[in-house]
């Protein structure tokens, strides 16, 4: 992104993967708890906030999420803010396809001119001539719907034919909407809902890596049902240890195309986040956690 450099942290947890030509930590930061109360306007600590995002780049993390819909507009103001001028080692993934309305409420917005505006104002707000990845967000604020992602997509590979963009991913997609995707333009991730006990996933989290596609799950605690979190406290305290680091350590223990983007907005909670990660989980502590989502 810029003249300097910086290598990835070879100490992370999971190591790194390659998003088309990006390498990036598979342990990454997810930016949306930096903005305020229900990911809209500020942070009530600013300072803070941007002391989380220094702390990310000091640890070796070189995978940032975020999206234009935090603040609205806010997440991408503070990454500049602290991040700017970016190590070249550095790439942030943002997310177009849904803006927010007064209510805070998140409104799918997928016409060529929606996702068009999207892109410059990502553009600008992070202080970039071209955005390293872009997810095309479908469904709404309940999940992944079904329907065709062929004109919003078309739209978005435009604006990457005019150097905007360079790579391309979706995000709350179905499996069949992540077909369509790969037969109108090359794929390098896909962001969607996964945890130890929401495995809707399985099987495309498998095909996807067989085709070298990045799988990025977010709410890695969401979803649990109070018997699940019993069976996940009950492993984490055999562990010595939070649910929280055995849910991550799973993940990236559950297939190598598995990226991470936690998000937090304490420096001290995003180091517990890391170290958490690189929990070893043994044979039979996979197989008792497997459970909770079958």
């Amino acid at each position: 992104m810029s003249e300097t450099t910086n290598t990835p942290s070879a100490s992370l947890p999971g190591g790194t993967w390659t998003l088309g030509d990006l390498t990036v930590t598979r342990f990454g930061y997810g930016a949306m708890q930096l903005a305020g109360p229900g990911v809209m306007g500020p942070p009530a600590d600013r300072d803070g906030a941007l002391a989380v995002l220094r702390e990310a780049a000091a640890l070796g993390i070189t995978h940032i999420d975020t999206a234009g819909a935090y603040g609205p507009r806010v997440t991408n103001g503070l990454i500049r803010e602290g991040l700017r001028p970016y190590p070249e080692s550095l790439h942030i993934v943002t997310k177009v396809g849904a803006v927010r309305d007064q209510q805070g409420g998140w409104v799918p917005a997928r016409q060529p001119e929606d996702l068009r505006r999207a892109v410059r104002e990502n553009l600008e707000d992070l202080g970039l001539d071209s955005l390293d990845v872009v997810n095309l967000r479908l469904g709404d604020a309940m999940g992944p719907r079904p329907g065709s992602l062929a004109e919003p997509l078309a739209a978005l590979v435009e604006l990457q034919q005019q150097g905007l963009i360079r790579h391309l991913g979706v995000s709350n997609a179905t499996a069949r909407q992540v077909a369509e995707a790969q037969a109108i333009a090359p794929i390098v991730c896909v962001q969607n809902m996964y945890n130890l006990a929401y495995r809707q996933d399985d099987e495309l989290i498998d095909e996807l890596a067989d085709k070298d596609i990045a799988y990025v799950p977010f709410f890695p605690l969401g979803g649990f049902t109070p018997l699940q979190s019993t069976a996940l406290s009950a492993v984490a305290t055999r562990l010595d240890t939070t649910p929280m680091s055995v849910a991550l350590a799973w993940l990236l223990q559950r297939s190598p195309n598995i990226l991470l983007i936690p998000g937090t907005s304490s420096v001290a909670h995003l180091r517990e986040n890391v170290a958490g990660a690189g929990l070893s989980l043994s044979g039979e502590e996979l197989v008792e956690l497997d459970k909770i989502g079958r």
